[in-house]
């Protein structure tokens, strides 16, 4: 019975990655489909560009990207919008999060859910934003906070609870330094 028990351990694995790949691809879709949008389903716009080389080189479908590309045209009908959500996190730490969604009164009960579980809450419009400097679509701290090891990995716990929702796409933080399973 040896056998079995390999192939049942392949199996699970298998599932595992899989459902991994599949969660990474409905976000890659989801840029892809907003960027779209954006450029009247111009393929060839920079955003569109950007989103699909980063779809490509985590092995995203040839097929898959070019249904993200027709969702986004209005072929699909279904619109993508990018909201982002403020916050902060042990220690003071200030979090901006991107998310790209097509049901906002979805993403946005369950993102302060997860923050609510952790102890924190969404803060409103600018009250995290005011401490990064917006670079080439990346937000970067105005002056990078440290933190002691304890917030450290009450920090990284909000991010990984924060990055299982779906339509999450970054989180971007006033720390300088993380543990290093999260970076």
């Amino acid at each position: 019975m040896s056998g079995h028990n390999k192939w049942s351990k392949i199996k699970h694995k298998k599932a595992a990655t899989d459902a991994q790949k599949s969660k990474l691809f409905s976000k890659h879709a989801a840029l892809i489909a907003m960027e779209s949008r954006k450029a009247g389903g111009d393929a060839t716009s920079a955003g569109v560009v950007a989103a699909v080389e980063r779809a490509k080189k985590d092995s995203m479908p040839k097929e898959n990207i070019e249904r993200a590309i027709a969702k986004g045209s209005g072929i699909g009908g279904t619109a993508f919008e990018e909201v982002i959500f403020e916050a902060f996190g042990p220690g003071g730490v200030g979090m901006i999060i991107t998310a790209v969604t097509d049901n906002n009164n979805r993403t946005a009960p369950e993102i302060k859910h997860i923050l609510h579980k952790a102890g924190h809450e969404l803060g409103a419009p600018g009250s995290a934003m005011w401490a990064f400097t917006k670079i080439n679509g990346r937000y970067v701290p105005n002056n990078p906070l440290e933190i002691s090891d304890e917030d450290g990995e009450k920090l990284a716990n909000v991010i990984e609870a924060i990055e299982e929702q779906d339509d999450v796409q970054e989180i971007f933080t006033t720390t300088d330094s993380l543990p290093e399973e999260v970076e």
